[in-house]
C-alpha cells in the first residue's frame, strides 16, 4: 500500500509501467467535473471508474482484495477513511473470489485505518486487503484499475 499526495506521483511512476498514464490522467483532468461512469485508458488493462458512493461505518464497510488489478483510489470532494490489512493476515472469507469481478470479500477488520484527503491517493496492490468507504454521507471518488 502507498499513501501520498498527488504532487508526489512521479516518485511512483517506475513501480508499474501503466502508472504514468494513470497519474497523467488524474493530474490533467478536472476530477470534480467528471460524470459518473467508466473511462478506458488501455482496453482491459487500465481504466478509470468514477463513482459516487454512500459512506458506511467501519463495521459495515467490507474488506476486499483483488488478484488481477491494482487500485489507485482518489477521493475527489471529501476525505475518506480506508482500512488496510495484509492479505496473508485475512482469515474470514465472507464472499469467495469472483474471477469475473476480480474481487473477494472478508469479514476481517482492518489492522490500520488511513484518512485519505482530496489531493491524495492510495495504491492498493493484490497483497493489500482494503476496506474503503468509511465516512458519513456521499462523495465522489476515482478508482483507477491497473492490470497487474
Amino acid at each position: 500500500m502507498i499513501l501520498d499526495n498527488l504532487e508526489n506521483e512521479k516518485l511512483y511512476e517506475s513501480v508499474h509501467p501503466r502508472f504514468r498514464k494513470a497519474f497523467d490522467f488524474i493530474k490533467s483532468t478536472d476530477l470534480l467535473r467528471l460524470p459518473v461512469g467508466k473511462i478506458e485508458l488501455e482496453e482491459s488493462k487500465l481504466y478509470v471508474s468514477i463513482v459516487e458512493i454512500e459512506g458506511k461505518s467501519e463495521e459495515e464497510a467490507k474488506m476486499e482484495t483483488h488478484k488481477n488489478f491494482i487500485d489507485i483510489q482518489v477521493p475527489v470532494d471529501e476525505k475518506e477513511i480506508m482500512g488496510w490489512k495484509a492479505l496473508q493476515s485475512l482469515k474470514k472469507i465472507s464472499q469467495p473470489y469472483d474471477s469475473e469481478k476480480d474481487i473477494a470479500f472478508y469479514s476481517d477488520k482492518a489492522s490500520n485505518l488511513i484518512k485519505v484527503q482530496p489531493g491524495e491517493f492510495v495504491i492498493f496492490f493484490p497483497t493489500d486487503g482494503h476496506q474503503p468507504g468509511i465516512f458519513e454521507g456521499k462523495h465522489k471518488k476515482i478508482i483507477v484499475k491497473v492490470l497487474v
